[in-house]
This record gives structure tokens, C-alpha cells and sequence, in this order.
């Protein structure tokens, strides 16, 4: 950390309005901040991050600092590492969506870094006047030296992709990790169990949110664990970082992610630009509300309310024009100065509401997410809902979305369980769901297939418990969702029964199944193919502990089901389908297809609404490979003719998710031949035969 006095500036040239945020030269540091309805702005430099009061106050003049709504200063002998905010004078005047408070500290929304003081809580900063204790700075930081020599961004099509979400901290944080202590739960960290990552045979992993996030918002005791109350567009979560220094933690990151590419693993950022940590009337004032609350948040219509539609109190108004170009800055920064391959966007319908909270046909800020050259190439991945109702679930806009398919999950997972009257919707899943997405006329993947994510229960969990258990989270059990539609295979929780335990494996492994093998693109939950618990808890966001963190020695204990996902994975990527070398659409594809549908009895699907079992036959686009499934979800065993085959060919078992390890499932060309002309498979077990033709 650099040191500075006042003694040490001089206000030198008025400075400019672009670029936005702090900007570097050889004489010092240009300062630009927008504001449209602040009195006055003044500019604080700070000695140390622990300051209750600056070292410096600049006032700007609002005749030579300002341009149109910029607010700028050049400031001479400023350099790398100084801290600095803002202090905003104003009407306060929340009726008129105005909530100036110069008692505040505030952050540049463009600044790439974001000092935290010590113990830093945000109940101090929730009322007006003086917090009382230090408040969060800003630092300014140089222009990258980072060397990135021999790194790109690896552009695997969909079809080729396997996504890992994961908590870059609740990865490695778990001392059975092994990873050198000071780095664990780290970007660091994280480097340091690649190796892992290859060997499970995943494409991508999709970290959950890394800008720097509020870890205090959270019930009295807990902290914020999952990031979802984002401080910062531009800045990475301090708490990443395996140093002390936050000038440190770009490079830190910058070295994850080319270290992650030389493994062939692309990067995919969870994003949250839906809400901010502020919150709603009763929280705290960091920044934006600060700096010009009616711009940045969106109101109920026709009143000064904070409209809701994150479900966190606040709404970011996305699609006014300074906020657009933001979000759309911050994307190239990730892009352009991180090299990341892509982006989740966390509750991305509320990017498609104006200013009225209405929905719009065309939102400006998607277009310009889709059409921007900078991010062409790039994935981009919307979690089609918000938490107000509005699901665009196969009516996202734009024509290189993908979209994270809750349906998919919601099926899948009552199949599975053995309900009735969902048989048909579960297979539509699995052919990528042409009700939702075939009218758009793109590539099969544009579903993001998933039964499982950070927010619910972990694959575990899911076949172990019939309700939720929530009560370490501190509000009584309600929070999370209660319909899980999950199943306990006869016992809650843990249980010492071997017939039990067996089942649950049983079903871990049919939902990988269905999860690899569905047209889509798949993703699965960190810890998932190693049966991490959360204990029953379906919404651990504030469990930074040993209930969310990976607990490496299941590696070991749980190997027969990590070998079955690796060679799942591996025959998921090997698949001819995956393969084809031109462009098809998802209807283009089911045309061309060679499909054949059957029940216990070839040829005769049972589509009844008590109906749980179905089998298919596909043939694959080259011709050179037939795939047999049978899904028996019933409670008894079931026998399924097989169909015949030319003479020559035989019928070879690749998985029976009812076998014990390593009968449940092989490598591909180790697949071994199945006699006879039907296949028993017994209750809640899925089983997959293949036969590569001789004739292909």
C-alpha cells in the first residue's frame, strides 16, 4: 500500500470527462464521476483504508469540473494505490427519489478496486450522518503489465461444452482440500486443484459471483457466502485474494484464468447487474444511491418506492442509458482486461424492464449485450426470470442467448421421484425442449440443462431429504424453496440403511445420466459427482462453513461415483451428436433424427399419465452409432425387448445405473455385449446399450 499525504497534490488541469472512473498518467490520475442531480461533488483522498476522515478534500467546481453530468478533476503526484471516494451534496428528499448524504463516503462505480476495512459492517452505513466507522474506499490502480503471452479464449461451440458451476472460495476453503493453506479459498486456491477439474473432464466452470460483494448482508452471526450483493461492477471480491495487499488481487485472478486456459478450461463469470448491495429504503448507502439514486434504481410506478424485482430491495434500471453503459463497460473490462470466456447473468429477465418496470419486445441493453463486436464470440447465458414473476424461459430476446431451462430441472427431477402425469414433459426435456425453444430456430443447446445449481439442494441432498431443513440460516425455516420435488428414497437424511444407501446412489447416477445425455447444453453443481451434503439446507447463501464448502475427502469415499461422472462426462463429449461439424438447428435436428419410441414391448411408448418407465432408440447423424435407452422410474423391475439389430451388429452395455461400480458404466469402446432379446432393469434404474454399426 502506498502512503500519501496532502502535501503531496496540487490541483493541476480541470482534467476531462472520459474515461469514466480513475485513469493513470505519468503526471497523476484523471478523476471522472457521472452525477445529474447532486449540488456539489467533492473528491476525498484517504491515508489509510482504517480513516474515518480523509487526508484531502477537493472540491470540484461546478463550472470547471463539470461537463454536461461528468464531474472531473485531474489530480498531479497522484499515482497507483491511493485511496480515495466521493462526498455528494443534495436534496434528500426520498418522495422525489433523491437520497443525498454528505456524511457519506462514497464509491466510484468504475473503479477497479474496493478497499474493506476491518470488521466492516453495513448496519453502520443503513441511517444518515456519520457511520461511525471506517467506510469502504476505493483504490486506484495502473494499467495492466500482467503478461498474457500464449493466452486466448478457447471458443468451444455448445455442443462441446460441459459446465462445472462452482464457489471459487467454497472450493478449496475446506482443509481437506490440501491446497497450501494460505490459499485456500482462493483464486490462488483454485489454481492449485485444476488438475482435478481436467480429470473430471468438464469444459467450463462457471464461478459464482467474484465482483466485490457485500459479506456482511446476511442474518446477525453469518455472513454472505454465495456473493449475490454485489459492491462493485468492475472490482474483485477482496476475500478471493490470497494476499493482504489489494492491489494484488487482478494479477491474482488475471493468473487463474490463464492458468485455466493452458488446462483447456474456459471461464464463465456469474454475473449479478440486477440489483446492488444497497437494498431496499432501510439499506445501507454505498455508492449509487449516494451518487444519483433516481438514475440507478428503479421505483414502483408512481410512487418513491424501491421497486423489487431482484427480491434483494433494490432494482438496477438497466436499460437507462448511463446504466446501460455501464454494464456494458464493465462486460468489456472482464472481456477485454480478464480474459474471461463468458458470462451467467443472475436474474436476466430484469433486463428487459424500462423504467416503469414494464417488460420491453426489444430491451435496448440485451441488444447491445448481443450486438456488441467486442463481445462477439463470447457465451452469454441468462437466467430467463426474476424473482417478480416475469419467466422468458424460450421467449428470451436475442439470437445467441442460452438460457438456464428450470423446466428441465422441474421435470427431470418428478420423473425421477415417480410421479405421474409427467412422462411426456421429462422426454420433451430431454430433446431440448422443443416447446420452448423450437420456434427460434437455433442450435440444439440453447437449453442450459441442470438439476441442480448453488440455489436448492445439492444432488445429495435432493435424494435424501423430502423437505427442506433451513433452520441454520436464522429465519425459522423459511426461507428457500418448498418445492424441491425432491425424494428421500425412505428415509430423511442421513441414514445407515444399505438398501437406502443404494437407492440414493442409484438415483445420483440417474440424474447425472439425464443430465449429460439430454440435448443441451449440460451443467452441473460443484461437488455433485463426489455426493456433497448441505445437510438438508436448499438455500446456503449465508453458510460460509463446512455446510457449503467442498469436503475433498469424498473424493475417496464417494470414488465409484466420481468414476461414474468422469466417464459419463467423457462419453457425453465423444458422442457422434456432439460432433457434427455444421450448424443445425433444434427443430432441423429432430427432422433429421432417427428416433423410434418404445415401452416394455417395442414400439409401443406407454404415454399414459400413470406411465413411469419410456425407452428410445436414436440413431446417430452419421448413421454410425445406435443408442438404446430405458428409463424404468416405476417402484418394480421391468423387462424391455430389445430391438433387433443387422445381422452382424450386436447390442453392448454402456450404463446400468443399477449395477455396482464398475459394472455401472464403461468407457465406450469397453462397452460389453447384452444376450438375449429383452433387458431387465430393475426399479429406478436407467440403463443405456449402444452398438456402433459394422456397416457405418
Amino acid at each position: 500500500m502506498n502512503n500519501h499525504t496532502s502535501m503531496h497534490y496540487a490541483a493541476g488541469p480541470f482534467g476531462q470527462s472520459f474515461p469514466l472512473g480513475p485513469t493513470v498518467f505519468a503526471e497523476g490520475v484523471n478523476f471522472s464521476l457521472f452525477c445529474r442531480n447532486g449540488s456539489a461533488v467533492s473528491l476525498l483522498f484517504f491515508d489509510q483504508i482504517e480513516d474515518l476522515e480523509p487526508c484531502l478534500e477537493i472540491p470540484l467546481n461546478r463550472m470547471d469540473n463539470r461537463t454536461y453530468h461528468y464531474w472531473h478533476t485531474f489530480m498531479k503526484g497522484a499515482k497507483e494505490g491511493q485511496l480515495y471516494g466521493y462526498r455528494i451534496q443534495g436534496l434528500y428528499d426520498p418522495s422525489s427519489g433523491l437520497w443525498y448524504d454528505s456524511d457519506k463516503c462514497l464509491l466510484d462505480p468504475y473503479a477497479k478496486i474496493v478497499a474493506v476495512p476491518k470488521g466492516f459492517n453495513r448496519r453502520a452505513f443503513t441511517s444518515r450522518g456519520k457511520p461511525g466507522q471506517p467506510s469502504l474506499k476505493n483504490l486506484v490502480v495502473a494499467p495492466s503489465t500482467f503478461d498474457w503471452t500464449g493466452d486466448r479464449h478457447l471458443g468451444y461451440p455448445f455442443s462441446k461444452t460441459v459446465i462445472y458451476e462452482m464457489h471459487v472460495s467454497g472450493f478449496t476453503k475446506h482443509p481437506s482440500s490440501e491446497v497450501t493453506a494460505s490459499r485456500r479459498g482462493t483464486f490462488s486456491g483454485l489454481v492449485e486443484k485444476i488438475p482435478y477439474l481436467v480429470s473430471l473432464g468438464i469444459t467450463t466452470v462457471e464461478l459464482m459471483p467474484v465482483f466485490q460483494f457485500d459479506a456482511s448482508d446476511a442474518p446477525e452471526g453469518l455472513a454472505n457466502y454465495w456473493g449475490y450483493s454485489p459492491i462493485s461492477f468492475f472490482a474483485l471480491h477482496q476475500g478471493f485474494s490470497s494476499s493482504e495487499d489489494p492491489l494484488l488481487v487482478m494479477d491474482e485472478f488475471r493468473a487463474m484464468v490463464k492458468a485455466l486456459h493452458a488446462a483447456g478450461l474456459e471461464v464463465i463469470l456469474d454475473v449479478v447487474y440486477n440489483h446492488t448491495a444497497e437494498g431496499g429504503a432501510g439499506g445501507p448507502t454505498f455508492g449509487m444511491r449516494g451518487i444519483d439514486n433516481s438514475v440507478y434504481y428503479l421505483m414502483e410506478k408512481g410512487t418513491h418506492y424501491y421497486a423489487n424485482y431482484s427480491g434483494c430491495g433494490n432494482t438496477l434500471n438497466a436499460n437507462q442509458p448511463i446504466v446501460r453503459r455501464l454494464i456494458i463497460d464493465s462486460l468489456h473490462f472482464w472481456v477485454r482486461e480478464m480474459h474471461v470466456d463468458g458470462f451467467r447473468f443472475d436474474l436476466a429477465s430484469i433486463l428487459s424492464r424500462d423504467d416503469s418496470g414494464e417488460p420491453i419486445r426489444n430491451p435496448p441493453v440485451i441488444w447491445d449485450i448481443e450486438s456488441d463486436p467486442a463481445l462477439a464470440g463470447t457465451k452469454l447465458i441468462a437466467e430467463a426470470w426474476d424473482a417478480a414473476g416475469l419467466y422468458q424461459v424460450g421467449s428470451f430476446v436475442g439470437d445467441s442467448w442460452k438460457e438456464w431451462n428450470g423446466k428441465f430441472r422441474d421435470d427431470v427431477r418428478r420423473f425421477l421421484k415417480g410421479d405421474h402425469g409427467v412422462l411426456s414433459n421429462m422426454v420433451t426435456r430431454l430433446a431440448g425442449s422443443p416447446d420452448l425453444f423450437g420456434h427460434k430456430e437455433q442450435e440444439p443447446e440453447q437449453s442450459i440443462n441442470f438439476v441442480c445449481c448453488h440455489d436448492g439442494f445439492t444432488l445429495n441432498d435432493l435424494v435424501s431429504y423430502d423437505s427442506k431443513h433451513n433452520e441454520a440460516n436464522k429465519e425459522d425455516n423459511r426461507d428457500g424453496s418448498n418445492d424441491n420435488f425432491s425424494w428421500n428414497c425412505g428415509a430423511e437424511g442421513i441414514s445407515d440403511d444399505p438398501l437406502i444407501q443404494k437407492l440414493r446412489i442409484r438415483q445420483s447416477r440417474n440424474f447425472l445420466v439425464l443430465t449429460l445425455l439430454a440435448v443441451g447444453t449440460p451443467m452441473i453443481s460443484m461437488g455433485d459427482e463426489l455426493g456433497r451434503t448441505q445437510s438438508g439446507n436448499n438455500n446456503a447463501y449465508c453458510q460460509d462453513n463446512e455446510v457449503s464448502w467442498l469436503d475433498w475427502k469424498l473424493v475417496q469415499k464417494n470414488a465409484d461415483l466420481l468414476r461414474f461422472a468422469r466417464l459419463l462426462i467423457e462419453g457425453r463429449l465423444l458422442r457422434d451428436m456432439s460432433q457434427r461439424q455444421f450448424t443445425m438447428s433444434l427443430n432441423q435436428l429432430w427432422k433429421t433424427a432417427k428416433i423410434n419410441w418404445h415401452g416394455v414391448k417395442l414400439n409401443q411408448p406407454d404415454w399414459s399419465e400413470s406411465s413411469n418407465s419410456i425407452a428410445f432408440t436414436v440413431t446417430s447423424l452419421s448413421g454410425i452409432m445406435d443408442s438404446h435407452f430405458m428409463l424404468n422410474a416405476y417402484r418394480e423391475p421391468l423387462r424391455f425387448e430389445l430391438p433387433p439389430l443387422e445381422r452382424g451388429n450386436l447390442w453392448r452395455r454402456w450404463i446400468d445405473t443399477s449395477l455396482e461400480s464398475p459394472l455401472d458404466i464403461c468407457s465406450l469402446h469397453e462397452s460389453s455385449p447384452v444376450n438375449g432379446k429383452d433387458y431387465n432393469c430393475p426399479a429406478h434404474t436407467i440403463a443405456v446399450l449402444i452398438n456402433r454399426r459394422q456397416d457405418g
